[in-house]
Order: structure tokens, then C-alpha cells, then sequence
């Protein structure tokens, strides 16, 4: 182990921590009135919101495969795969940005519009991040893994440890979960996004929210997958590392 790959591991310590951490009584009280509404909603509307974003997300992974170089890893040490990926989030995230502010001026109708956009911006840069980390996105199950990311990335407390310790345990545990819970997923995403998505749609304050917004989201994006990857890099590390690596 070298010093930089010593001090990721910490880092990824001190991420898992903040991870784990409850979220806001405002979120957690969001997440409780969001589940409420969801109960009014009928079982048809949301098997067919369930199969449309099932659909979407599965024609954006097919997409993303295609057009993402591959063997972006070869040679490179950690140390040159996170200066890439940070690189390649910085790029992302700005066209996160342009594509929010467009979209937010745009009123309703092109407000709507932001999802799919925001979603494969999204999912393109979780391909790169894992070709730049030395993984195959061909293999059906990093297209998994991949899922797994972004559900960690954008999901409530419980769904996030679940989420959490698949992810830490991926090699061991990956063949439960070569199916996803679309319904899980479809839920958890939207009931993260509905509140500011909602003001993104405000005439006069959408384009500034849409801008802030999905910049805050490719953010968080970007940091729960950089630190998944080096994560899986890492976690042959000795057990004397952990044991000695600082507490908050």
C-alpha cells in the first residue's frame, strides 16, 4: 500500500460514516409525507410509473455501454483514476447545470423534460467512472452494480445502509441481486427528487433551481461513486488498517 491509497482508505471511512449518518428531521419528515401521498396513489398508476422509469433506465444503460470508451483504466494507479473521474464530474456536471437552467426557463413542459435528460447524464457518467476504475460495463453485473450506485446515491435512510452494505460486500453477495426492485427504485429516486423538482417548475426561480439542483445532484453522484469503486479497489485492505484508521 502506498501513502495515497492509505489516505483514500480513510477517506472512504469517513465517507461511509457520513453515509450512515440519519438525515434532517426536515428530510425524514419530507420522506413521511411523500410515502402518505404515494398510499393515495392507485396500484395501476404506479405499476405504470414503476414499468416507465424500469424502461427508461434500462434503454439509457444500454445506450451509455455503447458509447463509453473502454480499457480507460489500463496502467493507471488509483491515484491517476480518481484525477480522471474528478475530471470527467467537473464536465458532467456542468452540462448538469446547462441542461437544469434550460429546462427550468422552459417552463412546465420542457421542466418535464429534465428528467430523462438529467437521467442519462447521470448513468453516462457512472459508465465512465467504472471503465476509469478498471471494470467492465459489458459484464451484466456491473450494469448492476451500477444501479446499486445510484441507488445509494439518491435513496432515504434505510434503503442508503441497506444499500451501503451490499455495496461493500458486492463480490460475495451480487449474485441476490441480479434482479433489481424496480418499484424500490423508482420510488426512493422520485420521492428524492420531487421537492425540487417542484420549484424547478416555478416560472421566474426555475432555470436558478434547475441550475443549483442538478449541480448538487451530479455532486453527490460523483462523490458516492468515486468512493463505491475505490471501495471495491480497496477492500482486500488488512484488517489492521481499518482498526487504525481515525475516528470522527
Amino acid at each position: 500500500m502506498n501513502d495515497y491509497e492509505l489516505r483514500a482508505y480513510d477517506e472512504i471511512m469517513a465517507w461511509k460514516r457520513k453515509m450512515l449518518k440519519p438525515s434532517s428531521l426536515l428530510n425524514r419528515m419530507s420522506k413521511k409525507v411523500q410515502a402518505k401521498m404515494n398510499g393515495y396513489i392507485p396500484e395501476k398508476v404506479q405499476h405504470a410509473i414503476t414499468a416507465a422509469i424500469k424502461g427508461m433506465v434500462q434503454s439509457t444503460l444500454t445506450g451509455s455501454h455503447w458509447i463509453t470508451k473502454k480499457n480507460q483504466a489500463a496502467g493507471l494507479s488509483l491515484e491517476e483514476k480518481d484525477r480522471i473521474v474528478t475530471e470527467k464530474l467537473s464536465n458532467y456536471r456542468k452540462t448538469a447545470v446547462v441542461e437544469g437552467a434550460g429546462t427550468g426557463a422552459g417552463g412546465i413542459l420542457l421542466g418535464l423534460a429534465d428528467f430523462p435528460l438529467l437521467l442519462s447524464i447521470k448513468m453516462k457518467f457512472l459508465f465512465d467512472a467504472a471503465s476509469v476504475y478498471g471494470f467492465d460495463t459489458k459484464e451484466y453485473e456491473e450494469r448492476i452494480f451500477i444501479l446499486q450506485v445510484f441507488k445509494l446515491a439518491f435513496s432515504s435512510d434505510d434503503v442508503r445502509n441497506e444499500t451501503l452494505e451490499i455495496i461493500e460486500n458486492w463480490e460475495t453477495r451480487k449474485q441476490e441481486f441480479m434482479e433489481m426492485d424496480w418499484q424500490e427504485f423508482q420510488q426512493e429516486y422520485r420521492d428524492y427528487l420531487d421537492f425540487a423538482k417542484m420549484l424547478q417548475l416555478m416560472p421566474g426561480i426555475g432555470a436558478a433551481v434547475g441550475a443549483v439542483v442538478n449541480y448538487n445532484l451530479l455532486d453527490r453522484l460523483g462523490e458516492t461513486a468515486k468512493n463505491s469503486y475505490r471501495l471495491r479497489l480497496l477492500t482486500a485492505l488488512p484488517k489492521w488498517i481499518e482498526s487504525s484508521s481515525p475516528k470522527d
